[in-house]
């Protein structure tokens, strides 16, 4: 999730109602789920989890990629489809960049995948980012709380 929204403003299109999946559920309709399988014999994907317009393509189409090849791998069995609206449903996706930067570093496929170097580089960025962003004091606190 953090390739695919890369800065801390890339979370607030997470909400219900958005054009952005909020759960990682699926459905064999195009609808808010994150994926779809469009047609009957489900043999394509259509995957809504796609990257802002501040994602970097490359990185964020590799993330797609090794996730599918992690699912292939590692024999995923996918849940249920769902009925109805995906928007029914819990948020299951990170709304803060703070909460995305330590579960790429965590997650030993992904680490091997990308490699070390990559992934601490990438974590060490974010990280940073949040923390500059963290000292900041918005106008709607400000105006909120003051």
């Amino acid at each position: 999730m953090s390739l695919f929204a890369p800065n801390v403003n890339s979370y607030r299109r997470i909400s219900r109602y958005s054009s952005a999946p909020i759960n990682v559920h699926w459905a064999t309709i195009i609808a808010p789920p994150a994926c779809a399988c469009p047609c009957r014999d489900r043999r394509r994907v259509a995957s809504k989890s796609r990257g802002g317009a501040d994602a970097n393509p490359y990185l964020a189409i590799a993330a797609s990629l090794a996730c599918g090849y992690l699912g292939m791998v590692e024999a995923l069995k996918p849940s249920e489809p769902i009925s109805g609206s995906a928007y029914d449903l819990a948020i299951a996706l990170p709304r803060t960049l703070a909460k995305r930067c330590g579960c790429c570093a965590s997650s030993k496929p992904l680490v091997d995948l990308f490699g070390d170097r990559f992934v601490l580089a990438f974590t060490a960025v974010k990280e940073a980012e949040y923390e500059t962003f963290a000292q900041v004091i918005s106008s709607w606190e400000r105006e909120i709380f003051c």
